[in-house]
C-alpha cells in the first residue's frame, strides 16, 4: 500500500504520529487466511507486494499488535492500516476554473483543452483539473462519485485541442459506443524529429505498459499475447530536414498512442521528455543548429501534438457533427519557426 507522494511531510512535531486509513473486523464466519490475502480482498487497488510491504513496515496491526505477512485472520480479529499521512479524500469537488466551450447543447459539451491541463482527478492532480472546471459548469454529469464524471475519453496532459464530455447517461454511453466501434473521427498533428522514410502510411500493433517503465508505452507485435491493437495512419505535410510536421489520423485511441508509434519508427514527437523528444535527434549542417533548436524547445515545452478534429454522431440528434480547433500559440509559434527555415 503505497503513500500518496502529493501529500507534503508531516510537521516535525508530528513526524512519528500514524494515521489510520482503514479499519476491519473481521466476519465472525471468516475461515483462517492469510492475512495478506485477506487485505488484497478488502482493500481495492493493491497488490501482495505492497501489502507485505505495508506489513515489514509496521503499518498493519492485528488487535492492536504487529504481525507477520503469514498470519492468519480469525473471526473478530480487528485489524488496523496505518501510514504517515492522512487519508486522502478523493472526493472530485467542482471548481471555478476556466473552460474553453466549443460547443455546447443539453447532450454534449466540446472543449478545447489546454496544454498543461491535466483532464481528470488521479494520484498527484486532485484538483485544478478539466473534470474539477466541468462539476462547476454542469454540476450533474453522469457518473458524479466516479472520478472521470462525463468523459468519453482523454488526451494527455501537455496534449491541446478536443474533447468530447457527455452531459447525460444517455449521451455517454452513445458516444461511449461509437469511440468503442472506432466510428469516431479524430484528426491529430505534431511535430515530429526527422522525416519518416514512408511520407504516407500506417502504424500496426499492439501497445501496452512497458514492463521495464509503467510510466511508458511500449510497442508489442500484432500476435503478441500484451497489449492492445492499435492503429495510427499518418501523412507527412511538410518537412524542415531535421523535423516534419505531421498529420495523423486515429483508428484506434489507445494511451500515448501517437507518441508511442513514432518513437517507435526512430522518429519521437519534437519535445516530448517522456519520448526522448526533448534531446537533439537528427543533426543539421544549418549555422546556429543547437541554438535554434534550444530556443524552439523554449518556445514549445511540451510534446507538439494537437488533436485537432472531431467528428460523431449526435446522440438524439443523429446528426453528424464535425469540429476543428486551430493550433494553440506555442504549437504555432513552433511550426512558423520551422517554416522560416524553408521560405
Amino acid at each position: 500500500m503505497s503513500i500518496d507522494p502529493e501529500m507534503n511531510a508531516p510537521d516535525s512535531e508530528e513526524e512519528d504520529d500514524l494515521f489510520e486509513h482503514f479499519n476491519f473486523t473481521v466476519d465472525k464466519g471468516q475461515q483462517l487466511l492469510r492475512i495478506d490475502k485477506y487485505l488484497m480482498i478488502k482493500i481495492a487497488g493493491t497488490s501482495r507486494n505492497k501489502i507485505q510491504v505495508g506489513i515489514d513496515a509496521g503499518s498493519v496491526k492485528v488487535n492492536g499488535g504487529l504481525i507477520k505477512s503469514n498470519y492468519r485472520v480469525k473471526p473478530l480479529d480487528t485489524i488496523s492500516v496505518s501510514f504517515a499521512t492522512p487519508p486522502r479524500d478523493k472526493e472530485v469537488y467542482p471548481e471555478d476554473i476556466p473552460i474553453d466551450i466549443i460547443y455546447e447543447d443539453e447532450q454534449l459539451i466540446l472543449v478545447n483543452k489546454s496544454p498543461g491541463m491535466v483532464v481528470h482527478p488521479a494520484q498527484g492532480n486532485w484538483s485544478g483539473t478539466l473534470v474539477n472546471g466541468l462539476l462547476f459548469h454542469c454540476q450533474n454529469l453522469p457518473g458524479q462519485k466516479d472520478i472521470r464524471p462525463g468523459l468519453v475519453h482523454r488526451i494527455d496532459k501537455d496534449t491541446s485541442g478536443i474533447l468530447v464530455i457527455g452531459k447525460t447517461e444517455f449521451a455517454l454511453n452513445f458516444l461511449g459506443q461509437q469511440f468503442f466501434e472506432h466510428s469516431i473521427e479524430r484528426t491529430y498533428y505534431a511535430i515530429c524529429w526527422g522525416v519518416p522514410k514512408e511520407l504516407k502510411g500506417t502504424i500496426r500493433s499492439k501497445i501496452g505498459r512497458s514492463p521495464k517503465d509503467r510510466k511508458i508505452q511500449a510497442i508489442f507485435p500484432e500476435d503478441s499475447e500484451y497489449g492492445r491493437i492499435a492503429i495510427t495512419h499518418y501523412e507527412v505535410m511538410e518537412t524542415f530536414g531535421f523535423a516534419s510536421f505531421v498529420k495523423f489520423k486515429l483508428e484506434t485511441g489507445r494511451t500515448h498512442q501517437i507518441r508511442a508509434h513514432f518513437q517507435s519508427i526512430g522518429h519521437p514527437l519534437f519535445s516530448d521528455s517522456t519520448y526522448g523528444g526533448d534531446k537533439i535527434r537528427y543533426m543539421s549542417s544549418m549555422a546556429g543548429y543547437k541554438a535554434f533548436i534550444d530556443n524552439a524547445f523554449k518556445i514549445c515545452p511540451r510534446q507538439a501534438l494537437h488533436a485537432y478534429s472531431l467528428g460523431f454522431i449526435h446522440p438524439t440528434t443523429n446528426e453528424i457533427m464535425q469540429f476543428e480547433q486551430e493550433f494553440p500559440e506555442d504549437f504555432l509559434s513552433l511550426l512558423t519557426k520551422l517554416r522560416a527555415i524553408n521560405g
